[in-house]
């Protein structure tokens, strides 16, 4: 691409013509500030934090240019830190404050608030405008997000990343003038409106204007109780996230340090998801096989996350019978704690607390389905995020970085490393075709890594030769994430343009990895760092150090179905890790 020369605090750099300012800064090593800025997010420079003087060839540009989306030119000259410069600035981050509840110290955000930073950074000591403050409305209606207006800057990345990103919309900015908020329309709960409680608009915003429903005081009260035995389950993505709690650099793997201080927090007993993960696997390959040799209906859809099953529901019904019918890990995992684990140690379920800690806000709403139950028992009682379990453990003041590393608890703790890599976009396609590819050559295949399914692309495609029937057969594979995406694939399908045979869907982008409950990352920091990428690297390197990788070889898998099961689909199994979804109206929460 071609180059342009600009000079930055005189500093000369030379960079690429489609750069804004706010890049070819960071080009420099000079910090420009930011609020409302998302890369290729939400660039509209709306909060005028980041406005700089800037001349061409001499002539001073009128005003103050908004640097993140000025774009460069040649001759072009910046400056960032004059006299003029620092106090717009500052007027700027003081109007934002003078709307905004500034009970820091009581906010979920503490620490971690973007506002909060920028503001010790231009070292504001106090607000010069003070006055009428907007309405606050609180929305907490629904099981997975909260809504708090008071702490709204109107920055408008919940917006673009909602809207543009997930191609849904849920939220937009309403009314007019000093009274402007982000809501739904017709000042709906976002309970009442399509929305999937994927929790992008969470990890999309700077304060905490947006945040889960927090249940960790539920699962306190239940690890007092002595009439309760508190399980808990941890999703593959948690162990790539986790750590960024505690200052670990984005995307480090923490499996043994979140068992240590699982068990140190009080739990009876810690699990694995991603043995129910195999599992899975076990149940949803079995059923593409059934439906590609028996005429059922094609392709087939994963069905393990919650956010893409709501989303399948409300604007895609007539693709309801190509979802697998096999509940999410964190379902089976439920199921199989309260039925075979309760059986086998002659625990009543009525006693087990079921908890689980998922990368994703809207886990919280699928535990709460009344089809996420069997025989009157809810397979989950408790899901809390992965930012709810860096709480407890600090709350239980337990020294995070200095733990030694500890195991899982048996019977239901051990997993392979497909199991691992359910976390990342393109994870469940490669798992299963590993157990699927096995099971249909006869062999113990060595060549496991199937690269097509890996990236962020936002769609990728691969067509495949296995032997059906003993006839090598064409098997056309899809892989999504982020319901945008998800969109524009079964848009293709519906259209007659595409022929696929099985379809991954991930609501989030990037997959769990990037989930609305993992910790969160700065827009600054995302400049340098993608989640995306990093996250599902540590689950990458997990899944390559583990002895066992295919689902199948699991031995406490295999246990499961000699012991109690049986086999994958059969009657037990349909009973306890299947499920049927419907048609859903858009002001239905449940």
């Amino acid at each position: 691409m071609e180059k342009v020369n600009v000079t930055i605090n005189g500093i000369a750099v030379s960079v690429p013509s489609d750069y804004t300012v706010l890049l070819a800064a960071r080009e420099a090593g000079i910090d420009i500030p930011t609020l409302c800025y998302l890369k290729d997010i939400n660039e509209i420079a709306a909060c005028r934090v980041c406005v700089v003087e800037a001349d061409i060839n001499g002539v001073p540009m009128r005003n103050l240019p908004a640097s993140c989306v000025l774009q460069v030119q040649e001759g072009m000259n910046v400056r960032t830190n004059t006299a003029q410069v620092r106090k717009a600035v500052k007027s700027n981050v003081e109007l934002i404050l003078a709307n905004h509840n500034r009970e820091c110290l009581v906010c979920k955000r503490n620490g971690s608030c973007e506002l909060q930073k920028l503001c010790d950074e231009l070292g504001l000591t106090e607000v010069s405008y003070e006055g009428k403050m907007r309405k606050a409305v609180v929305d907490d209606l629904s099981h997975s997000i909260v809504r708090d207006s008071s702490k709204c800057i109107l920055c408008g990345r919940c917006v673009s990343v909602c809207r543009d990103g997930q191609g849904i919309g849920v939220l937009d900015f309403t009314h007019r003038g000093f009274n402007t908020e982000v809501a739904p329309a017709f000042d709906f709960s976002m309970r009442d409106v399509d929305c999937i409680f994927c929790g992008q608009c969470i990890n999309a915003c700077p304060v905490a204007a947006l945040k889960e429903k927090s249940n960790i005081d539920d699962v306190w009260a239940a690890i007092e109780d002595p009439d309760k035995i508190v399980v808990v389950q941890t999703a593959p993505a948690v162990r790539a996230s986790l750590g960024e709690e505690f200052g670990f650099p984005v995307g480090t793997p923490v499996t043994g340090k979140m068992v240590a201080a699982l068990k140190r927090i009080g739990f009876d007993k810690v699990f694995d998801t991603n043995f129910s993960a195999d599992l899975t696997i076990m149940e949803e390959g079995t059923e593409l096989l059934n439906r590609v040799t028996t005429g059922g209906k094609l392709p087939m859809i994963t069905s393990c996350s919650p956010g893409w099953i709501r989303f399948c529901e409300m604007k895609y019904p007539d693709f309801l019978d190509n979802l697998s019918t096999c509940k999410s890990p964190q379902q089976m995992f439920g199921a199989i704690v309260k039925s075979y684990y309760a059986e086998k140690f002659n625990i009543d379920p009525k006693k087990i607390v079921s908890v689980s800690v998922m990368p994703c806000t809207s886990k919280k709403t699928e535990a709460k389905r009344p089809e996420m139950q069997v025989d009157g028992l809810a397979d989950v009682d408790i899901a809390l995020t992965t930012r709810e379990l860096g709480d407890m453990i600090k709350q239980a003041r337990i020294n995070f970085p200095a733990l030694a590393d500890e195991e899982c608890d048996s019977i239901l703790g051990e997993y392979t490393g497909a199991g691992v890599i359910f976390g990342a976009t393109g994870g469940v396609m490669e798992a299963a075709l590993r157990t699927v590819a096995d099971i249909l050559t006869g062999q113990d295949l060595k060549d496991i890594e199937y690269n097509v399914c890996r990236g962020i692309e936002g769609v990728k495609e691969a067509t495949l030769t296995l032997p059906i029937g003993g006839v090598p057969t064409e098997i056309n594979i899809a892989i999504a994430h982020g319901t945008a995406n998800a969109a524009k694939v079964l848009d293709a399908v519906r259209a007659g343009e595409k022929n696929y045979h099985f379809i991954e869907v991930m609501a989030c982008p990037g997959g769990c990895v990037h989930g609305g409950g993992q910790s969160h990352v700065s827009a600054k920091a995302r400049l340098d760092v993608n989640p995306k990428v990093n996250r599902a690297n540590a689950l990458y390197s997990e899944d390559e150090r583990q002895t066992l990788r295919k689902s199948h070889d699991n031995p406490e898998v295999k246990a499961l179905y000699a012991d109690f099961l049986k086999e994958p689909n059969g009657h037990l199994s349909h009973k306890l890790l299947h499920t049927h979804y419907h048609k859903r109206d858009v002001y239905c929460q449940d």
